[in-house]
């Protein structure tokens, strides 16, 4: 009787080790597939929220206007950094441009401004209308350095809708300033620097 109590605990030991490993391992490996779900989220999320184009500047019409244009997309917004040199000092316009065709030494290859919604050219906001690329003015200093930000829920990068993508368009900075009333471009004057917008 003795005997079989002790083999009866005996079994009932390594059966209670047997069942808390198990636990232990089923714990271990719910929680590693918690945090490699939660790793694919956070690279999801990165994916979804951070998008980002370089542009580069070359010069056109005979200038020497340089520069580098960075878009980044977080979230639904778009924002534009463009930082430029050998301007003119004072004010000049720049645009997101219907091509992204700079092979022209004056820009024209680049297109018409941007304007997927068929609206009248104007300053960005205006209720008569404005084009998607009617980005506006910016001043250079008397070193003729320039910079631009801007943001807008109004582009993507790379989304496909056509009414919103910028990628296949082109920046052209202008060597006047756009008036925001003459049609179709706001006569600001000879393309002096141009990129275009590709991944």
């Amino acid at each position: 009787m003795k005997k079989t109590s002790i083999i009866a605990l005996a079994f009932s030991l390594v059966l209670a080790i047997a069942c808390k490993t198990d636990k232990k391992e089923t714990n271990a490996n719910a929680e590693t597939k918690v945090e490699n779900t939660d790793a694919k989220e956070a690279k999801t999320a990165s994916t979804e929220t951070a998008k980002k184009v370089q542009v580069m500047l070359s010069s056109k019409s005979g200038s020497s206007v340089t520069g580098t244009v960075e878009f980044k997309q977080e979230g639904k917004l778009v924002s534009m950094v463009a930082v430029l040199s050998g301007l003119d000092e004072g004010m000049h316009a720049i645009h997101l441009h219907a091509e992204s065709d700079c092979s022209s030494d004056d820009g024209k290859s680049a297109g018409g401004h941007w304007n997927p919604t068929a609206q009248p050219h104007g300053e960005w906001g205006a209720e008569e209308g404005y084009h998607k690329g009617d980005i506006g003015n910016f001043t250079a200093n008397a070193n003729g350095q320039g910079t631009i930000n801007f943001t807008t829920d109004q582009w993507c990068i790379g989304c496909g809708d056509e009414t919103k993508d910028i990628l296949g368009k082109g920046i052209i900075v202008h060597q006047g300033t756009d008036d925001f009333t003459s049609q179709p471009s706001g006569a600001a004057g000879s393309r002096v620097s141009c990129g275009g917008v590709i991944e």
